[in-house]
């Protein structure tokens, strides 16, 4: 084994890698179609995975952080209460923490002391990041959104499904039935909560 495959066989690597991945993760999930966000994430969580298969693990923990996204998902996507946002980076605590074998089955191989600065620093990112996503979805609006209906902008990433718009010299959140390219002209059509929906304008000349 080379050195470099050493190092990145290192539980702790493998553990700070893999907290890092579901961090680029959840920010990709918070603000999408940024695509950078994507790819970094899935690159990030592929190097993870690497680690994981050559480590041994505990599949309880395994378990525990794999079901840790679903709560998260309630949180952000339908829910928006607190208590999913708990649960979910509960899970991704225990499970990433325990998720690498020790000598015995409660001792995690990754460094207490590492695990529980990076667990409170990651913990805390993302309650600040969705609690404050939570709380701006569930503000009154402060712009009447259905006055946006008809307008035209242009599309600031790829749009399909999801993406961002420029519409009256703001950016929002975007969702089209059909694919977008990134710099052409839109039209807004409707709108889900903050987020406006568009079609291609096929009248922009």
């Amino acid at each position: 084994m080379d050195a470099l495959e050493q190092f990145l066989l290192d539980p702790n690597i493998v553990y700070l890698i893999l907290v890092f991945g579901f961090l680029l993760t959840i920010m990709a999930l918070i603000s999408p179609g940024t695509t950078i966000l994507e790819i970094s994430a899935f690159f990030t969580l592929l190097l993870a995975g690497w680690g994981v298969y050559h480590l041994p693990i505990n599949l309880w923990a395994l378990v525990i952080l794999t079901f840790g996204v679903v709560p998260f998902l309630l949180a952000v996507r339908k829910y928006k209460h607190p208590i999913y946002l708990i649960l979910s980076i509960a899970s991704l605590v225990i499970g990433s923490v325990y998720l690498f074998q020790g000598e015995v089955w409660w001792q995690p191989a990754v460094n207490p002391f590492l695990a529980i600065i990076v667990s409170i620093l990651a913990g805390g990112y993302v309650w600040i990041i969705v609690i404050k996503g939570m709380e701006a979805a569930n503000a009154p609006p402060v712009h009447d959104l259905n006055a946006l209906i008809g307008s035209t902008g242009e599309a600031k990433t790829d749009i399909h499904r999801e993406g961002s718009v420029q519409v009256a010299g703001e950016l929002w959140s975007a969702q089209s039935e059909q694919p977008i390219p990134n710099g052409s002209s839109v039209l807004v059509i409707g709108r889900e909560g903050f987020t406006l929906l568009v079609e291609p304008n096929n009248h922009h000349p």
